[in-house]
């Protein structure tokens, strides 16, 4: 900013002193009347020319301060109003009031798979950072609880097959990594259980359903 303001100086002084140049030749060789001007005149003509330039450097600079202050106040706003929808987004997400589609993994889980392994499972991709997180097509929010014995498990009064799907979305290398890591939930699901069988899968597009029944009226979050 302190660099336009000088160049605009340095330009209104160069403005004025050709302009002092011009008026001179233009006298000496046309006869304006200048040269039988007396010096007071002269003097009086050069300062008001002063003031003038003077008044439209300030107006210049009371213009750029505007500009900046508006400028500074629209930024503040964008920012503002950005991160407030892209919390109602989240929040949104989190809550199962959206579908939601991005990167991330599937896992299918074979053989008598407890209540307890499945919901181990989804507990995990929560903790490692999935944004959302479905169970053969039944979106799994914050209240969503895992029922029933090995064989006959529902979720949110839906039955689950003996094939069970898991897709979340999150950081796929970051997913998959966790579950399959030495001594991770996936090693840990087949030792206890050796029955189970579990393929992980990371994907480079997931889309998981809205919920049925979210936290949206808890949340009070509203719809766009």
């Amino acid at each position: 900013m302190r660099q336009r303001r000088s160049q605009v100086a340095l330009t209104a002084i160069a403005l004025l002193l050709g302009f002092l140049v011009v008026v001179q030749l233009r006298a000496q060789q046309a006869g304006t009347g200048l040269e039988t001007q007396s010096s007071q005149d002269l003097t009086l003509l050069i300062a008001n020319l002063t003031t003038r330039n003077d008044q439209l450097r300030g107006e210049v600079a009371d213009i750029q301060r505007q500009l900046d202050t508006m400028a500074a106040a629209n930024a503040r706003g964008e920012t503002s109003v950005g991160q407030l929808r892209s919390e109602l987004e989240r929040a949104r997400i989190w809550s199962g009031e959206d579908p939601a589609s991005g990167p991330g993994m599937r896992v299918l889980l074979y053989g008598g798979v407890p209540a307890a392994a499945l919901s181990d499972l989804v507990n995990e991709l929560r903790n490692g950072g999935a944004e959302a997180i479905s169970v053969d097509g039944v979106r799994v929010i914050g209240r969503t609880v895992v029922a029933g014995t090995v064989g006959s498990l529902s979720l949110e009064s839906t039955e689950l097959g003996p094939r069970i799907e898991v897709l979340a979305i999150g950081n796929p290398a970051a997913l998959t990594g966790g579950l399959t890591r030495a001594g991770g939930l996936v090693a840990q699901l087949q030792a206890r259980y050796a029955e189970v069988q579990v393929e992980v899968t990371p994907l480079d597009s997931v889309t998981v359903s809205a919920a049925d029944r979210s936290l949206a009226p808890v949340l009070g979050v509203p719809r766009p």
